[in-house]
């Protein structure tokens, strides 16, 4: 279906009572100062219908907005374009809803989404949700031991998937597979549309398992209905959503940034959202940015960097208004190009899974510069700092570790980072991406940024390695489509010494086809340290 309407209109159910109408409405403020001044949990929870006794993320993102107002338009790898209205979404998860109930899925159970955006993975994820299900979006990349640990992990009842990767999943015991394609979709339309969502702030809505191999398999991440609450903190001034926006985030919404900043916060304020499908190409965003008409988006850093090296852009024009980006950091040349392409500066969105999104460039506030490179400020509401290594709060402009107040403390994030005398901070990579050599301590990102500002760099990522005389070195991974050899490798030591210093350059460097990544699409540092590890024990034995 495809529908011209993409303006943000919403209204209210009688989910709950009334709200206070004295409470301020946080999306009517945009400024900076405005965000800290009104900002209070009771106005963020007087942005839902429901409260903690009675909240469902289904109804809150899909029924209670005006039926007739495009919701969710998918640009796909292969050219077509998709549009679907709340109506339908919220009609069609209701069918998924009692779909799951007659097949005997109980409340608290779980069931496993593994499709690309999609009208099957939209009626599924917010269905299983609105049912009291627990749901579990899985990336479509996964091979057979990543679902399988997942799955073991999680225990679904049942897994919907295409009819492709279905054969993923074969011989997993106990597990149904339901193949979402046009049987399936009208085996929904024989269900009841109607469905009324009987779920607590505190039930279980989704299990979400972050970028890890299938080595070492990561804890699910066991979000309650009420995280769509918490999400909003991200949405108001990391994303910087309000009604009105045309949103898209091209991120999998098996992650965390396409799912929670991507879909559930955007559509939870009545805002569509827009989407990408298929195999990534950064001529076919640029398009779907222009033809939509997208006025805000939030994508990772490596889709910047994408557009950029693509020099598609001049195709196409744009009426972006808000920038923000996450994931890893963003090196300043492709941070220079987008402000110059969109006309607005790209603003930075930093927190980790256990902690949320705890810094921000607050995007569309008028009082609030941009600074290159920073992190931004705190988010309304939480209060940081940067300790050194005894716990005292560092001076302006010094390294140390980046740590949260909680009522036990200081919470640290294993991120190192510095304030400026303004109050922003700066990012200076994880704290296992520290590299000290020879008594001097330097930043696997600042070395990054360095090299990737040479015209024949494509990607880089840098570690330190072990080294006799110097404890550590620097070592980096360069994909070039010029190639290697010591000339080239020479050049980009100078290069590099001679924008920073003379002792901070890569010592060794290897010349590479491709850097490991998440499946996020963050270089992944540690497959790099874990593979030199293993060479060097390699060559003592």
């Amino acid at each position: 279906m495809h529908i011209d309407n993409f303006e943000a209109k919403t209204y209210r159910h009688d989910f709950r009572n009334i709200k206070d109408a004295a409470v301020p409405r946080l999306t009517d403020f945009t400024d900076y100062a405005d965000a800290h001044a009104h900002f209070t949990k009771d106005a963020l929870w007087a942005l839902f219908d429901g409260d903690r006794t009675q909240l469902n993320i289904g109804h809150e993102c899909l029924d209670r907005h005006d039926r007739d107002v495009t919701a969710v338009r998918i640009a796909h790898a292969d050219g077509r374009d998709e549009a679907f209205t709340f109506g339908e979404l919220a009609d069609g998860s209701n069918r998924f809803a009692n779909y799951l109930r007659r097949r005997g899925v109980a409340p608290g159970e779980r069931a496993a989404i593994m499709l690309e955006p999609s009208l099957p993975f939209y009626l599924t994820q917010f269905g299983a949700m609105k049912a009291g299900c627990v749901a579990v979006p899985l990336f479509t990349l996964f091979g057979p031991d990543g679902l399988r640990l997942r799955v073991d992990d999680c225990a679904p009842k049942l897994l919907v998937t295409t009819a492709d990767l279905a054969p993923l999943a074969a011989g997993i015991s106990g597990l149904e597979t339901v193949i979402a394609d046009a049987s399936f979709l009208a085996e929904l339309e024989t269900e009841s549309p109607a469905f009324e969502p009987a779920t607590s702030g505190d039930d279980m809505a989704m299990y979400q398992y972050t970028s890890g191999t299938t080595r070492a398999l990561p804890e699910a991440v066991k979000h309650r209905h009420r995280a769509v609450v918490t999400v909003m903190i991200a949405a108001l001034y990391g994303t910087g959503i309000r009604p009105g926006d045309r949103f898209l985030c091209p991120a999998s919404p098996a992650w965390g940034h396409g799912l929670w900043h991507g879909t559930v916060a955007p559509l939870a304020l009545g805002v569509p959202v827009a989407s990408y499908a298929g195999k990534f190409d950064p001529g076919r965003l640029m398009k779907a940015i222009q033809d939509y008409g997208i006025t805000n988006i939030s994508a990772a850093a490596t889709h910047y960097r994408m557009m950029k090296n693509s020099g598609e852009a001049p195709k196409y024009r744009f009426a972006v208004e808000k920038l923000s980006f996450t994931g890893e950091p963003i090196d300043s040349d492709t941070a220079a190009w987008t402000e110059e392409t969109f006309g607005v500066p790209v603003c930075s969105i930093y927190g980790t899974t256990e902690i949320g999104v705890i810094l921000t460039d607050y995007p569309g506030a008028a009082d609030h510069v941009v600074k290159p490179g920073s992190l931004g400020r705190p988010v309304p509401g939480v209060e940081l700092a940067v300790h050194d290594r005894d716990g005292k709060p560092c001076p302006p402009d010094v390294i140390g570790e980046i740590v949260m107040r909680r009522r036990d403390g200081w919470f640290p994030t294993k991120d190192l980072g510095r304030i400026d005398a303004d109050g922003y901070y700066f990012h200076a990579g994880r704290a296992d991406d520290v590299i000290i050599s020879a008594g001097y301590t330097m930043s696997a990102v600042e070395i990054e940024d360095v090299l990737l500002k040479h015209p024949d760099v494509e990607e880089a990522a840098v570690i330190g390695v072990a080294d006799e005389t110097r404890g550590q070195v620097v070592k980096a991974f360069i994909v070039s489509n010029r190639g290697g050899g010591d000339a080239f490798r020479e050049e980009l030591q100078e290069f590099t010494a001679s924008r920073l210093s003379r002792h901070e350059y890569p010592r060794r460097i290897d010349f590479v086809d491709a850097l490991p990544k998440t499946p996020a699409g963050k270089v992944n540092r540690k497959t790099l340290r874990d593979a030199e590890s293993a060479r060097n024990e390699k060559d003592e034995t």
